[in-house]
């Protein structure tokens, strides 16, 4: 990695069924150890079982909705001032936020009981569509972590 300047970020490819660059991304964060069409089936397969159960909306649209509803605003980063740690709220960047919801939704999901990981996945994005679940939980925990340490925000780097 150069040190004098940026080097740009690839963007991946839209995906080839539904062309969203969201769900690539998705796709490519549930991957494990590069087995990407299996993380495709899952995905797909997730995207197919909400179709089933509200045939009248767009399954992508759904899919969009959770993650905007997983995503965590606010965080704590721990600070040393003196001898004291303290957590510390900070905003986060918008592709933090979207990467942290990508990593707790298939966290909860692969703790689910379903059967399949793609019956997982869709439990668990439904339940974020729903505003509802565990990572929904997670997330209004990290903002009442930020909240109640909001005193601090003044020692912010």
């Amino acid at each position: 990695m150069p040190r004098r300047r940026e080097v740009p970020k690839r963007e991946p490819l839209p995906d080839p069924k539904y062309k969203s660059v969201v769900l690539a991304k998705f796709i490519n964060t549930v991957m494990v150890r590069g087995k990407k069409s299996l993380a495709e089936s899952i995905v797909y397969g997730a995207l197919d079982i909400i179709k089933k159960n509200s045939p009248k909306s767009d399954p992508v649209k759904i899919f969009e909705a959770a993650i905007e509803n997983a995503k965590p605003i606010l965080q704590v980063k721990s600070r040393r001032v003196g001898g004291a740690t303290y957590q510390i709220p900070v905003e986060l960047p918008a592709v933090t936020q979207q990467a942290l919801a990508f990593r707790w939704i298939i966290e909860f999901a692969r703790k689910r009981s379903e059967k399949t990981m793609a019956a997982r996945l869709a439990a668990e994005l439904i339940d974020c569509f729903n505003k509802q679940g565990n990572v929904i939980k997670r997330r209004e925990d990290t903002h009442k972590m930020a909240e109640a340490n909001r005193a601090f925000a003044h020692l912010r780097y």
